[in-house]
């Protein structure tokens, strides 16, 4: 789709007097009006395009351009459909045009076999892209869905579906998010898509097969849910104190017997609870480097946002963000993001 086509595409404002008003003014050149009238739908958009894209920085850009268009067509489209729909129809598509752009982000998990941890991790790699971590703050996860959804919003978020998804073709991951994460009717998804309902159907099953086969049997929320918001606490409290104090015995006392540690740029990951463990003990945890963590959250999932003492600047400085996958009361899954500048959405403090 052009710019001009997604430009003139039919939207309506419902709601308010108050937004017919923004609507007027903004299209008269009123830029804070504007600002005023998408501000509701920008958390929830950039949500969208994190999944379509698996990174936040990308998703920032997607969101920042889908905006710009809106606001350049704002004068020239007819009122239809819902203003949400027409943001969206914008997003969508910048999404798919920044997809046949690049390859797919992948977790190391997809990208090579289990590695031994005696043979020293592998240097980092910049291709292919690694999928990122994404704060819950940003993530709109309050955003309305329509009665069609089939997935919670922050299980829409979590890792194991981030990754799923980026395994469909373009069009069937947009099909499947605009149906079953953001509950889009096949009408309306086929409106936004420009073809028809029949196809939309047919697409959606090819995804669900796809998307199924990767997931696992329980979501993070259905764990979590079972779990007691001090069993939650307390585990992620004696994950930190053992991290801070190099305490491996501890720390691999909370895995599940085939638990993994994954850590992209690094495309070496480890599987199994004795693999870990020596991994832990061989680098970063042998005692010779000063941890800080600062509990957060990302992904719908418990993470941890990981500081390392710089001798040279006397301070703690970024080093990576962490995100626990759980069964039961056990770390199924450490996936630690070794870039510190992924960090910096979470708006965390320095630690002292």
């Amino acid at each position: 789709m052009t710019a001009d086509q997604e430009s003139n595409a039919p939207t309506k404002v419902t709601g308010s007097p108050r937004a017919a008003e923004l609507l007027h003014a903004a299209r008269g050149g009123d830029q804070h009006a504007f600002a005023m009238l998408v501000e509701p739908y920008q958390r929830e958009l950039q949500a969208h395009c994190y999944r379509m894209l698996g990174s936040h920085a990308d998703a920032e850009d997607a969101l920042q351009e889908t905006l710009l268009r809106a606001w350049r067509g704002l004068a020239r489209f007819e009122e239809r459909s819902s203003l949400r729909s027409w943001l969206y129809r914008i997003a969508t598509n910048r999404c798919l045009t920044a997809i046949e752009r690049r390859p797919k982000r992948v977790l190391p998990t997809d990208y090579a076999p289990a590695a031994d941890p005696h043979d020293g991790p592998s240097d980092p790699l910049s291709d292919p892209v690694w999928l990122e971590p994404y704060p819950d703050i940003e993530l709109g996860l309050d955003g309305p869905s329509g009665p069609e959804a089939r997935y919670e919003q922050r299980e829409s978020v979590e890792l194991a579906f981030i990754a799923a998804l980026q395994h469909l073709p373009a069009r069937q991951r947009a099909v499947l998010i605009l149906r079953d994460v953001l509950g889009f009717s096949a009408r309306e998804t086929a409106n936004l898509l420009e073809t028809t309902p029949v196809s939309i159907d047919s697409t959606l099953q090819q995804a669900h097969k796809t998307v199924d086969d990767r997931l696992p049997s329980q979501s993070q929320q259905q764990t979590l849910r079972l779990l007691r918001d001090e069993q939650l606490s307390e585990l992620v409290e004696r994950y930190i104190t053992a991290w801070e104090q190099n305490d491996v015995d501890v720390v691999v006392s909370m895995l599940a017997e085939d638990a993994r540690i994954v850590m992209p740029p690094l495309p070496s990951w480890y599987s199994g609870r004795d693999q870990v463990a020596a991994f832990l003990r061989d680098y970063p945890l042998r005692g010779v480097r000063r941890w800080k963590m600062l509990p957060t959250s990302a992904n719908g999932q418990p993470a941890l946002a990981t500081y390392e003492w710089n001798e040279q600047t006397g301070a703690f400085t970024p080093h990576s963000i962490s995100v626990l996958t759980l069964r039961g009361g056990l770390i199924e899954q450490i996936m630690a993001f070794l870039n510190p500048k992924l960090l910096e959405p979470f708006g965390l403090p320095l630690p002292v």
